[in-house]
């Protein structure tokens, strides 16, 4: 396997071990997101400029202009992520974005947030493997403070979560929920 593959592989869902060839690769790729991402906890909120500079590093493209992302910031892989235009990301979230994270327009994200794409083997002599599924939070999603959405979650147009909800499947869009794990609490009537 080349270590191209490794990352498809990765990317598509199927478990991954440390013990495949180039799963150290990965994991260098990894380690330097981190890196990067820690260099960016030193930049100041009001240096948006330098914010997007690095943010531009993390995920392999630009971050869009109108997007706010307030450091510090926590990813271990940042090039199956896409954020979205008009999006606030306030401090101190992690995003696991191995198995892919598509954030649309207007998306709310508070404080201490995290996006988790990645799980581990059930099998207790395999646990170190990895699978991801991704997560997509479509247009206008407000996630309040400290949610946590787990892999595989769309979170629909408009959606609202709770703060300190636990996310583990769909969210309708214009739907208000909440709890651990997430319930719906009521449709959004405008």
């Amino acid at each position: 396997m080349s270590t191209d593959d490794i990352f498809a592989k990765d990317l598509s869902g199927a478990m991954v071990s440390p013990n495949e060839p180039g799963y150290d690769v990965l994991i260098d790729d990894i380690f330097k997101t981190m890196e990067t991402a820690q260099e960016l906890s030193n930049v100041s909120v009001r240096d948006q400029k330098k914010v997007h500079e690095l943010m531009e590093v993390i995920l392999g493209k630009p971050l869009p202009e109108s997007t706010t992302l307030l450091p510090p910031f926590y990813i271990d892989y940042g090039k199956p992520v896409t954020i979205g235009k008009d999006c606030f990301i306030q401090q101190c979230c992690t995003f696991f974005g191995r198995g892919g994270i598509t954030i649309g327009d207007g998306v709310f994200i508070g404080p201490k947030c995290n996006l988790i794409t990645i799980n581990h083997d059930v099998n207790p002599d395999n646990r170190s493997a990895t699978y991801g599924r991704p997560i997509v939070i479509e247009d206008k999603v407000w996630l309040g403070i400290n949610v946590t959405v787990l892999q595989g979650v769309r979170i629909g147009y408009g959606s609202i979560v709770g703060a300190q909800s636990v996310v583990t499947r769909d969210v309708p869009p214009m739907t208000i929920v909440a709890g651990n794990p997430a319930k719906i609490i009521k449709k959004i009537e405008l």
